[in-house]
């Protein structure tokens, strides 16, 4: 293996985020078949989205994660980020109480039932953590690892884990960047649906369903409830600026188009010395889903990006 760049050897270890979208349950066989071949070393697995999808049961998720266990990789068990329901609550008892896999908490209720049963598991992105005080909390609280706030800038995170990280820092680095939930499915509304009878239209949409500006601008992404950006977050040049600020991990949220490439450039930038103008190059491709961005990263505007 070459160095990387900046003469520091360390490994910043790469996780495969939660498939945010609906799709079929052999685009899923396939897409975590060739994350099984990949340089990743952990996959989030499960639904956090929306409760109505339903393409895998926990029975498959958690057969899943067997198999890409078997093959060398890390498995964390995602819950909910909008838990509605005592059906919602029921599923998140039992992936909290299965055992065999840490367990990423998507709100603070799985929290709740996670540090009530003794386990320990990841802070997801959405959990709301600003500083070193709130970080300390949920490590004495149980939590291994977080995964900071997406627009949380690596001079903040740095300043929060001054001194060293309270706890394993795994940075969202590519992706389309999760903005906010609802109750209310969008999706559904846009097709004039209600969200209880929504045919399960946001399945038509890949990479979700896409709305521009006035002007023609891609700007943000339906997702049912979740609102996304237009825009690919992108932290591949980041390298010494993720290590200085603690960061021991980067997240790659799955896209339909062109992730196996992506996360083979992460891994040969952050990880084998390539030079990352090359790569940047590839994964710009209009033809993937989205503009690249870092602005929140740099404290700017999410939508930036510093190497147009």
């Amino acid at each position: 293996m070459n160095t990387p760049q900046g003469g520091d050897s360390a490994r910043i270890a790469l996780t495969v985020g939660p498939v945010p979208y609906f799709w079929g349950r052999q685009a899923l066989t396939d897409f975590y078949a060739e994350v099984a071949d990949s340089a990743a070393d952990s996959v989030v697995l499960g639904e956090t989205v929306c409760s109505r999808r339903r393409e895998f049961k926990t029975d498959d998720w958690l057969a899943l994660a067997r198999e890409l266990a078997a093959a060398g990789k890390e498995v964390v068990l995602a819950t909910l980020s909008l838990v509605e329901s005592e059906a919602d609550l029921k599923r998140l008892r039992r992936i909290a109480e299965q055992g065999d896999f840490l367990v990423e908490a998507g709100d603070v209720s799985a929290i709740n039932v996670l540090s009530g049963s003794g386990a320990r598991y990841v802070l997801g992105p959405h959990i709301n953590v600003y500083s070193r005080a709130t970080l300390d909390e949920y490590r004495r609280l149980g939590a291994a690892r977080w995964v900071p706030p997406l627009e949380l800038s690596l001079a903040d995170l740095a300043h929060i884990n001054a001194g060293g990280a309270t706890l394993a820092t795994e940075v969202f680095g590519y992706g389309r960047m999760p903005l906010a939930f609802s109750a209310r499915c969008f999706t559904a509304r846009h097709h004039g649906l209600t969200k209880d009878q929504c045919e399960f239209r946001c399945r038509d949409d890949a990479d979700g369903l896409l709305l521009k500006t006035t002007d023609g601008r891609p700007f943000l992404v339906l997702n049912g409830i979740q609102t996304q950006s237009a825009a690919r977050a992108c932290l591949l040049a980041e390298r010494e600026a993720l290590l200085a600020a603690g960061a021991s991990r980067v997240r790659l949220s799955p896209t339909s188009r062109g992730f196996a490439l992506a996360i083979a450039h992460f891994d040969a930038v952050l990880n084998r010395g390539q030079d990352p103008a090359d790569a940047l190059r590839a994964l710009a491709d209009p033809a993937l889903a989205g503009p690249l961005a870092d602005g929140y990263a740099h404290g700017r505007a999410g939508i930036d990006w510093s190497h147009a």
